[in-house]
C-alpha cells in the first residue's frame, strides 16, 4: 500500500503548480488589441458601469425600506468603501497594463489555482449581472406601454410554472443582448462611441433630476413630523451601506480594458478616480432632491423617481425618467459584454481556459469568438431563466474578486520588482547573486567556481534594503525573521490576516445570532482575532515596501488593502446561506475545469526549469573558510553515477 501513496517531493511539486504565479512580458504595452481607449473612454465606461438602473430603483428601496433620508449618508460610506477596492485595482491596471482584471492581478502575485477561481467567479458574475439588467431593460420598457408585450407573450406563446425558470420566455430581452453583442464585435472604438452617446444622453437626464428635484425640494420632509433624516438609526444606515456598495460595482470594467488603453499608466488610475467620484456624486444628489421632493415613507421603490414627479406634477418628466433608465441600463449592458470576453481572453491566453477563445479578429482586434459565444450564452440566460434568485450570487463573486486584489497589492508591494538588483556592496566585493537568501549566515551554492565564488560577510547595515526585508530599526527585536527570503514573511502574516479578518468578522455576524455566545467569551475571541489581525499588519509593516515608481500606487499600504479585505470579508458573510450554497456549487465545477483542463495546459509549464547537468558546486562558508564538493548532477530520467577523479583533479586548488 505505501507504495501507492504520494511522496513528499511529488506534494511539493502539485503544491507548487497550483501556486505558480504569471510570468509577464518585458514589454507590457505589446499586445494584439487595439490601443485606441484615452482618459475619457475609460471613466465613460466607468461611469456606464455603476450608473445604471440603481439610480432610478436603488435610491428609492433604500431610503423607503432601510435607511430614509439618511440613504445619503449610505452613499458616503458606501462610496469610500468602494474608493478602497477601486485604489487597489487602479495600482494593478496602472502596474500590469493587460486585460483579465482582478483575474490578472491575483495571477501575478498569489497563485494559479486562486486566479482561475477568480476569473472563474467573476465570468458567472458577468453572465448574471448582464442577464439580469436586460430582463429590467424588458421589463422597464415593457411597462411604459401598458405590460403589452408581456400579455402577448403569455398568450401566444404560453407561460411556466418550472422552477428556476422565468414565468414566460423574454424575447425583448434576448434581443437587445444579441443587438449590443452585434456592436461590441465591431471592436473596440465602435463600443466606446456607442457608451458615449447613452452616457451623455443618461448624464444630461440625471442634471434635469437634479435641477427640477432642487427647485421642488421641501425641507420639511427631513423634519421630524415626517419621521427625521435617519428614522431607522445608525443599523439602518448601515444596512443601507451594504446594499448601496454593490452599486459602485461597475468600476473593473475600466482596468480589463486596460490593454486597450493608449496610455495606460496614466489614463487607469484617473479614470477610476474620475468614475467612482462624478458616480458617488450622482448617487448622493439623486439621494438628496428624492427624499426633499416627496416624504421618504410615500415613495414608490419600483419607479421613485418618475412617480416622485407624477406626484408633484409633473407627469411629463416622468417620461424623461424613463428614458434615462433605459440608457442606463444599455451602458451597463454594454460594460459587461465589453469586459467579459476580456477576461475569458486572458484565461485562454494562459491556457487556464478553452484556447478558441483567445483568437483574436485581425482587422476589429477583439475576442470575437468570446464575444459571440459570452453574448449568446446571457441572451439565453435572459430568455429562460428566473435570475431574481440569483442577482444575489453576483455580490459574493465581486466582494472575492476585491478581497484577492487587495491581498495581491500587499504581496506585491514587498515583493522585488522585476529586473531589480541588489544594491552594490562595498568596494572590493562582488555584487551577491539575486537568487541568495538574505542572511550572510546561510550558506550559499555556486555552479561555476572561477565566475561565483564570493565572500558571504556582507554588511548588513547598508543603506538601501531589497523590498520584503526587514526594517533596519526592527532588526534588533525581530532578528530571527532576518534568516527568511524577502517576502516570504509578509505572504504568512498576510495569510494569518485573513485568516483573522475571517474569524473576526464570523464572530461580529453569528456570534450573538447562530452561535447564541456568552458575553464573556463573545468579548474574549473579539479581542483575540483583533489582535491577530493587527499583529499580523503590524509585521508587514515591519518590512521595507518598494520604492515609488512612476505608476500610481495606494497610499497607506498595508492599512488601506487590509481595511478593504475586512470591510469584503464582512459583506460576504451577510449573504445568505443559499447564496454560499451556490457559490459552493459553482466553485466545484470551476475545480473540475481547472483540474481538467486548465492545470495541464498552462502556459507556465513551458517555462518550468528543466533539469540541468551541474559538473561542480562550491559551498562558501560565513567564516571564509572554502569547502570543496563535487558531485555530478543527472537529470531524473537517468541514473546518478560519479564523476571521474580527473574532474575533481582540475578542480582542486
Amino acid at each position: 500500500m505505501a507504495r501507492w501513496l504520494p511522496r513528499s517531493t511529488d506534494l511539493t511539486r502539485f503544491c507548487q503548480k497550483l501556486n505558480r504565479v504569471k510570468t509577464l512580458e518585458d514589454d507590457m504595452m505589446e499586445t494584439s488589441f487595439n490601443r485606441c481607449l484615452s482618459t475619457i473612454d475609460l471613466t465613460l465606461l466607468g461611469i456606464g458601469g455603476m450608473v445604471g438602473s440603481g439610480l432610478y430603483v436603488l435610491t428609492g428601496t433604500v431610503a423607503k425600506e432601510i435607511a430614509g433620508p439618511a440613504v445619503i449618508v449610505s452613499f458616503i460610506i458606501a462610496g469610500f468603501a468602494s474608493l478602497l477596492a477601486a485604489l487597489c485595482y487602479a495600482e494593478f491596471g496602472a502596474r500590469v497594463p493587460k486585460t483579465g482584471s482582478a483575474y490578472m492581478f491575483t495571477y501575478v502575485s498569489v497563485g494559479e489555482i486562486w486566479a482561475f477561481l477568480i476569473g472563474w467567479n467573476v465570468l458567472l458574475e458577468y453572465m448574471i449581472g448582464g442577464a439580469a439588467v436586460a430582463r429590467a431593460w424588458s421589463g422597464y420598457l415593457d411597462s411604459i406601454f401598458n405590460h403589452k408585450i408581456k400579455n402577448f407573450t403569455e398568450t401566444h406563446v404560453g407561460a411556466w410554472q418550472v422552477p428556476f425558470l422565468a414565468r414566460y420566455p423574454d424575447f425583448l430581452a434576448a434581443a437587445i443582448l444579441l443587438v449590443a453583442t452585434a456592436f461590441i464585435s465591431f471592436g473596440a472604438k465602435v463600443s466606446s462611441w456607442l457608451n458615449h452617446v447613452f452616457s451623455a444622453i443618461s448624464m444630461g437626464i440625471i442634471l434635469f433630476i437634479l435641477i427640477m428635484g432642487f427647485v421642488l425640494a421641501q425641507p420639511k420632509n427631513w423634519s421630524t413630523q415626517e419621521g427625521g433624516f435617519a428614522p431607522y438609526g445608525l443599523s439602518g444606515i448601515m444596512a443601507g451601506t451594504a446594499t448601496c456598495f454593490y452599486a459602485f460595482v461597475g468600476f473593473d470594467v475600466i482596468a480589463a480594458s486596460s490593454e486597450e488603453a493608449r496610455n495606460p499608466q496614466r489614463a487607469v488610475p484617473r479614470a477610476i478616480a474620475f468614475s467612482l467620484g462624478l458616480a458617488t456624486g450622482a448617487y448622493i444628489l439623486v439621494s438628496v432632491v428624492l427624499t426633499l421632493m416627496v416624504p421618504w415613507h410615500t415613495l414608490d421603490p419600483d419607479s421613485a423617481l418618475a412617480d416622485a414627479f407624477y406626484r408633484r406634477g409633473y407627469a411629463w418628466a416622468g417620461f424623461l425618467v424613463a428614458a434615462g433608465s433605459i440608457c442606463a441600463m444599455n451602458t451597463v449592458l454594454l460594460s459587461n459584454l465589453f469586459s467579459l470576453p476580456r477576461i475569458v481572453y486572458a484565461m485562454a491566453e494562459d491556457g487556464l481556459f478553452f484556447q478558441v477563445f483567445s483568437r483574436v479578429h485581425p482587422r476589429t482586434q477583439v475576442p470575437v469568438v468570446g464575444i459571440v459565444v459570452f453574448g449568446l450564452l446571457m441572451a439565453l440566460l435572459a430568455l429562460v431563466f428566473d435570475l431574481e434568485a440569483l442577482v444575489q450570487f453576483l455580490s459574493i463573486g465581486t466582494l472575492l474578486a476585491y478581497t484577492f486584489v487587495a491581498a495581491s497589492i500587499i504581496v506585491l508591494r514587498f515583493q522585488q520588482q522585476k529586473g531589480d538588483v541588489p544594491a552594490p556592496a562595498p568596494s572590493g566585493q562582488p555584487n551577491p547573486e539575486p537568487h541568495e537568501g538574505p542572511s550572510g549566515g546561510e550558506l550559499k551554492e555556486y555552479e561555476s567556481f572561477s565566475d561565483k565564488l564570493q565572500l558571504v560577510d556582507r554588511d548588513k547595515s547598508k543603506e538601501q534594503r531589497e523590498p520584503g526585508q526587514l526594517k533596519a530599526a526592527f532588526e534588533p527585536y525581530l532578528e530571527f525573521l532576518s534568516d527568511f527570503y524577502p517576502g516570504e514573511v509578509v505572504t504568512v502574516a498576510v495569510v494569518t490576516l485573513m485568516v483573522s479578518a475571517i474569524c473576526l468578522c464570523s464572530i461580529l455576524v453569528f456570534g450573538n445570532t447562530h452561535l447564541h455566545l456568552p458575553t464573556w467569551s463573545y468579548s474574549l475571541l473579539l479581542v483575540l482575532f483583533s489582535l491577530g489581525f493587527l499583529l499580523s499588519l503590524l509585521l508587514i509593516w515591519a518590512h521595507e515596501q518598494q520604492h515609488s515608481t512612476q505608476t500610481f500606487q495606494i497610499p497607506l499600504v498595508p492599512l488601506s488593502p487590509a481595511l478593504s479585505i475586512i470591510l469584503n470579508i464582512y459583506l460576504m458573510l451577510k449573504l445568505s446561506y443559499m447564496t454560499w450554497l451556490r457559490f459552493a456549487v459553482w466553485l466545484l465545477l470551476g475545480l473540475l475545469v481547472y483540474f481538467g483542463y486548465g492545470i495541464w495546459h498552462s502556459k507556465e509549464n513551458l517555462r518550468e526549469p528543466r533539469p540541468q547537468r551541474v559538473s561542480a558546486r562550491y559551498v562558501v562558508f560565513p567564516g571564509g573558510s572554502l569547502e570543496e564538493r563535487v558531485q555530478a548532477v543527472q537529470p531524473s530520467s537517468q541514473p546518478a553515477t560519479g564523476l571521474p577523479d580527473t574532474d575533481t583533479d582540475d578542480c582542486k586548488r
